[in-house]
């Protein structure tokens, strides 16, 4: 039968078995490295709910676990007791993801560790992110193209911790397809094998696998594309978050494993031992201006864009390391773009990459790059909203009008690339992250991005435990296994029983276990009766949007909101999604926190004044910067 064969059909048998071949390899290769343990929950005795508060619905009660002890967060002012009072093996200066990530590394190899934020959770580039969490597309496309190893290796690691983030955080982030659409018939064959490579590199830990489709279903799926010469498509997933929730959720699950974290104290100063090694910091309360000392064999700078800053604190003379980079995105309708379906133009009008993808209900798009000065709420530039606008409108069909007006947010985040403090060229940067440890043993670590926060952190420890010659319980990392908060009873039906037991409608039922997870069931006990037939309980803050009064109350008892502003941008999304809803629903968030927290008449008019301020660096017009 072989004789038969002509030299071609040989030619042609010879690759395939060759692809074949290698491609087997390359999956053993990946599945037999990335293979991990199963994910391990906390104790049952352990199982993390707050306390009920008053008047919970009578039919709910059974779903807490009374014959267990109930976890409680420790409040903010027992939090700051323990700062002053013992010292710790490790400071980490910084609340975003790396290093609430760092903090939740720490604890549960048994170290103790203190984490000091300036403003709040993700106040900064970590709630400003795209939302996706992925390998790396573009990385790839260079790996393969210019033969590159080290971006390859960049696309491995982050497809590995891309499966870790989907598994430990399943109620905050999910997969996403996203789609490529193609005008040119050469292009097919390429965007293919580029997306087959895509999931090949994953191995075992790859998500759905990637697809072809018509330029009939590429229209069915995406109705509001643009349809002259397309010619199909093809679509490949990744992950996406819920970015400042998954922040929180990481700080109060470092506070869970003994972590003392706190928010809203600012580090104002570097304390040295005698021998001229950091061994601490002066902090300042923000909200009192009490000043005192949090002690530690180690300190940890992850700081992001802010991380030169405290560099100086240890040496005024060390140069910077940071470039910092602006990326807008702007917020759409939902009709912009299908609910489970995303978009990524891989050759704008410039060279840059945009995608257009749904979140929260809503459709992002972005992202921009320029450089830029680091500020604590950059305000995005009215030019590159018009890019942004200029090029979704290359992408969707005429009947869709593209309107400056259609925005309902829009924000700017400051992306922090790094220069290697040890390269001979300080003009480059670095294509991921940099840990770096001064003469004075200031620990920095700088670059990266959510998707591999994890594994920043994790070298991060290992550092630390080296350099500071720490002795953790737990000698090696934790947290490919450990649950984040809200995780250990999430299943994607909860939301049915939260409408069950609670009364409340599919929306907001929806929104509180993709949100809180498990801990939905604490806000739906403390949830108010609407005084409707239907929903019965919970009282939404705004129409349009999911996210109800209850939340605020929770956000106070047991998520360390402080702020007008950490309520509507960070433990809920509003101001993220719609700056004018957030600014309509501002009177109310303010008086229930006011009842939480008893404020004053003086401390409610400063919050209303500056959450209307922070609202405008978020798209609400300048006229309403101030209640």
């Amino acid at each position: 039968m072989w004789r038969s064969y002509t030299r071609t059909q040989k030619l042609w048998t010879y690759a395939a078995a060759t692809a074949v071949t290698t491609g087997t390899a390359v999956y053993i290769y990946h599945d037999k490295r990335h293979h991990r343990p199963p994910l391990l929950l906390p104790p049952r005795d352990k199982i993390v709910y707050a306390e009920a508060a008053t008047q919970p619905s009578p039919t709910a009660t059974t779903l807490l676990p009374t014959d267990k002890p109930l976890w409680k967060a420790p409040s903010r002012e027992q939090l700051i007791q323990q700062s002053k009072q013992k010292e710790f093996d490790l400071l980490v200066v910084g609340g975003g993801a790396t290093g609430t990530g760092t903090a939740v590394d720490a604890a549960t190899r048994g170290l103790s560790v203190a984490m000091l934020e300036r403003d709040d959770f993700a106040s900064g580039t970590s709630s400003r992110s795209t939302k996706l969490v992925h390998g790396g597309v573009r990385y790839l496309q260079k790996a393969i193209t210019e033969l590159d190893y080290e971006q390859y290796k960049l696309v491995v690691e982050a497809l590995h911790e891309r499966k870790i983030f989907l598994d430990i955080a399943p109620h905050l982030a999910g997969q996403l397809p996203i789609m490529l659409p193609v005008y040119k018939w050469w292009q097919i064959p390429y965007y293919w094998v580029g997306c087959k490579m895509y999931d090949l590199f994953a191995g075992r830990e790859a998500l759905e696998s990637s697809y072809f489709l018509t330029r009939s279903k590429a229209l069915e799926a995406f109705p509001m594309l643009r349809k002259d010469e397309l010619v199909g498509a093809l679509v490949y997933y990744d992950g996406h978050h819920n970015d400042a929730r998954m922040n929180v959720a990481l700080a109060l699950t470092a506070v869970y494993h003994g972590a003392t974290v706190l928010n809203h104290c600012e580090v104002i100063s570097l304390i040295k031992d005698d021998n001229g090694v950091n061994c601490g910091a002066k902090v300042r309360d923000t909200f009192t201006g009490e000043e005192w000392q949090v002690k530690a064999k180690g300190v940890i700078n992850a700081t992001g864009p802010f991380t030169d800053g405290v560099r100086k604190m240890d040496d005024e003379k060390t140069p910077d390391i940071v470039a910092p980079s602006a990326g807008v995105h702007v917020i759409l309708p939902n009709y912009y773009s299908p609910r489970n379906m995303g978009l990524l133009d891989p050759a704008t009008s410039d060279g840059r990459v945009i995608f257009f993808l749904p979140w929260e209900g809503s459709t992002i798009a972005g992202t921009t790059d320029s450089p830029t000065e680091v500020t604590p709420n950059p305000m995005p530039k009215e030019d590159e909203i018009k890019w942004i606008l200029d090029e979704v409108s290359r992408y969707l069909s005429e009947d869709v009008k593209v309107r400056r007006g259609d925005v309902l947010a829009a924000w700017s985040g400051i992306r922090p690339l790094v220069r290697d403090p040890h390269a001979k060229n300080t003009e480059s940067l670095v294509r991921n992250h940099v840990i770096h440890v001064s003469d004075d043993k200031l620990l920095t670590i700088a670059g990266g991005k959510w998707t591999t926060y994890r594994a920043m952190a994790k070298e991060t420890v290992d550092k630390a435990i080296e350099v500071f010659d720490l002795k953790p319980t737990a000698p090696k990392c934790q947290t490919e296994q450990v649950m984040l908060l809200g995780s250990e009873g999430y299943n994607t039906t909860m939301f049915i029983r939260l409408i069950q037991e609670f009364g409340m409608d599919t929306e907001v039922a929806v929104h509180l276990a993709n949100s809180y997870g498990d801990r939905a069931w604490v806000i739906g006990l403390i949830s108010d009766p609407t005084g409707m037939t239907w929903p019965t309980y919970g009282k939404r803050i705004t129409p349009n949007y999911p996210y109800i009064e209850a939340e605020v109350r929770y956000a106070c008892r047991e998520e360390y909101a402080c702020t007008a502003v950490d309520v509507l941008a960070r433990r809920t999304r509003l101001a993220f999604l719609n700056a004018e809803a957030a600014y309509q629903a501002l009177p109310r968030v303010v008086e229930i926190m006011a009842e939480e927290l008893k404020w004053d008449k003086a401390r409610q008019k400063k919050e209303l004044d500056n959450a209307a301020r922070f609202l405008v660096t978020m798209g609400l017009h300048e006229s309403h910067a101030s209640y």
